[in-house]
């Protein structure tokens, strides 16, 4: 796998004083961004969210010090993206955990500076000999980061052949917080979920989720917004979904 040179991106996609591209963690080519309120990092391997963090706050997403940058090789923090299937492949455990769009290169298809000043970076990934060999469907895949006073982040998937397929995907998010006796997540009130640390038994959500320990649950016919309260660093974090039905909460 061959990455574009740093000259050639810059050339073709640079925003001046808002978005250059840069060697990352590993020598991974990443997009930099800086605007008038926040900054991030957009690795085109995987198509990741590294870090986004409004001025003057705590970065809104953690990364694992233990992380490795590497071709071949998932990054563990930021925004991994899951897809075509999440966790485990359903009936080849050789297949790799969380399907191959993680471990892709992925290409830069826009930048863009739109309303109030925010910063667009849209990548696309395309079926290649090695993903059919993974997954025998063609397809194009496109994220849209948006990095202003919020973050946003758009998956569309697109079949581009003549047979249907099915898939599974994430926005494998991991937020930062000062510690998890902490913090409250709001927002999942009386939802069923699947306890994956429990042989998936299915309970009811008992009031706001508060955690003290290693937790694994993904909530059902989830459309809701979700909320995490942070009182030692005094925020709050919104998490505003669409297209999606269920929610995971866990922790690393």
């Amino acid at each position: 796998m061959l990455f574009p040179q740093l000259e050639e991106l810059n050339r073709q996609f640079g925003v001046e004083h808002q978005l250059s591209f840069v060697d990352g963690p590993g020598g991974l080519p990443v997009a930099a961004i800086r605007n008038t309120h926040a900054h991030a990092t957009v690795a085109l391997y995987g198509g990741h969210v590294l870090s986004y963090q409004p001025h003057d706050q705590a970065p809104v997403l953690w990364s694992s010090a233990q992380s490795f940058y590497e071709v071949g090789k998932p990054m563990r923090g930021g925004v991994p993206v899951c897809w075509p299937w999440f966790g485990p492949h359903p009936t080849d455990t050789y297949k790799p955990s969380h399907g191959f769009a993680r471990t892709s290169i992925w290409s830069v298809l826009e930048t863009v500076v739109v309303a109030n000043e925010a910063t667009r970076i849209r990548l696309g990934l395309r079926d290649t000999n090695e993903t059919q060999t993974l997954w025998p469907h063609v397809f194009e895949l496109e994220i849209t980061i948006t990095v202003g006073a919020s973050l946003e982040i758009e998956l569309c998937v697109r079949n581009t052949g003549t047979t249907t397929f099915s898939y599974s995907g994430a926005l494998h998010s991991y937020f930062t917080v000062s510690h998890i006796s902490h913090i409250t997540i709001h927002g999942l009130e009386a939802t069923t979920y699947i306890d994956q640390l429990d042989s998936g038994q299915r309970k009811v959500q008992d009031g706001p989720i508060a955690i003290s320990h290693e937790i694994d649950k993904v909530y059902l016919a989830t459309d809701a917004t979700c909320r995490i309260d942070d009182s030692e660093l005094q925020r709050h974090i919104h998490i505003v979904k669409t297209g999606s039905q269920s929610t995971v909460v866990w922790n690393p």
